[in-house]
């Protein structure tokens, strides 16, 4: 199974190149970080994720987006805890922002 994201700037209307992102896996109440990286020029972020740190558990993404709308940013992180039941062969978690709103979607 292979893991993606994107990170589109909304009120810029172009992708959000160099915002740092980390995943982890929870397990027994702890949050495990298990690979990071930035996105790149296009704000995206692939293959990234090594193939044995993945199976069924719950997941979340940590966008340092202060990182990229500035230390007085509004949202300076934003988190998305995703659920994998089964192995599939790719997720896409992109995320959508702006100086003052967020929003993600489950893509292909």
């Amino acid at each position: 199974m292979t893991l993606s994201t994107h990170v589109l700037d909304t009120a810029r209307g172009e992708p959000a190149a160099g915002v740092p992102v980390r995943l982890e896996r929870h397990d027994r109440g702890v949050w495990t970080p298990i690979a990071d990286g930035h996105t790149d020029g296009d704000g995206r972020l692939r293959d990234w994720v090594p193939a044995e740190s993945w199976g069924a558990g719950r997941y979340r993404l940590v966008f340092d987006t202060a990182a990229y709308l500035g230390p007085d940013a509004f949202f300076p992180e934003v988190l998305v805890v995703f659920q994998v039941s089964a192995a599939r062969r790719h997720l896409h978690v992109p995320l959508l922002l702006s100086p003052f709103g967020h929003t993600t979607y489950r893509g292909s």
